[in-house]
């Protein structure tokens, strides 16, 4: 059975699955899907067109599928906050509703959204994400499976987290991260591969090994990138290299962050 407080006001238009616990003083408004076994707790707000999945946990004081913070959206405009199964989304979070008409915010499953982030509108975001506390992502972002976005990060509209990758704490990110790195910095800058997280994903060492050697042609070899990303698939067959490589060809408004200037030892060789 869902049990809803007799503090909350939910809309007869929407649609509340079994299980779903709903806390005093949340306000879910028409149209909008919440799925079995879900818990919103005091004071969120829910607004129309919002659908979210099963087994979701959203803490206090948290705002989903308010209007997006763009100066020419049309308030007039139907569009959309679809979210998965198993997130959690913790207290003041907020979550925008696409900018263009029938448009969609796009969160998977799985994932962390810590204490007062923000997902602007038409982003996508895969899944087993962790975003942490007061990160902001800007509309239309985009990142991949395993992606981990430090707390105080700020991502420029239209970027692209790839899967796997790391930005380190109140890190701007005004271009693309490619998979499997970690990027650090004012400006983001890779620092090598994002060791601890591949193998926590438990990528084998050759595996591993043969990202590395991907990630010294990529960022440290002399040649033009098309030579680079040839050179890349002539030497190295593996299926994470081939992902890193057509995560680089991808048409984007950027570019992708380049590696940050070491002064001696060659300090993503001295960890494998």
């Amino acid at each position: 059975m869902k049990h809803i407080d007799p503090l909350a006001r939910v809309s007869e238009k929407a649609h509340i699955d079994d299980g779903v616990v709903i806390g005093p003083w949340v306000m879910i408004e028409d149209e909008v899907i919440i799925g079995e076994g879900t818990r919103i707790d005091a004071h969120s707000v829910i607004r129309r067109g919002t659908t979210i999945g099963k087994f979701n946990e959203i803490h206090p004081s948290v705002v989903i599928g308010e209007e997006p913070q763009d100066l020419v959206f049309d308030r007039s405009a139907v569009s959309y906050v679809t979210i998965g199964d198993h997130n959690t989304i913790r207290e003041f979070a907020t979550i925008h509703r696409g900018t263009q008409p029938e448009s969609s915010t796009i969160i998977g499953d799985y994932n962390y959204l810590m204490a007062v982030s923000h997902v602007a509108h038409n982003c996508i975001i895969g899944n087993h994400v962790v975003i942490c506390n007061c990160a902001l992502l800007s509309g239309h972002v985009e990142i991949d499976d395993y992606g981990f976005i430090s707390g105080g990060v700020v991502i420029q509209q239209y970027a692209r987290i790839g899967t796997m990758a790391i930005v380190g704490g109140n890190t701007r990110v005004n271009t693309n991260i490619p998979p499997f790195i970690r990027a650090v910095g004012y400006d983001a800058e890779a620092y090598g591969l994002n060791i601890v997280g591949l193998k926590r994903r438990g990528l084998p060492r050759e595996t591993i090994s043969k990202l590395n050697q991907a990630y010294k042609i990529l960022f440290r070899s002399p040649f033009r990138l098309e030579e680079k990303l040839k050179k890349i698939e002539r030497e190295i067959d593996c299926e994470e290299v081939r992902h890193l490589v057509a995560f680089i060809r991808k048409p984007s408004r950027y570019g992708f962050c380049r590696e940050v200037k070491f002064k001696g030892k060659d300090e993503e060789s001295s960890v494998l």
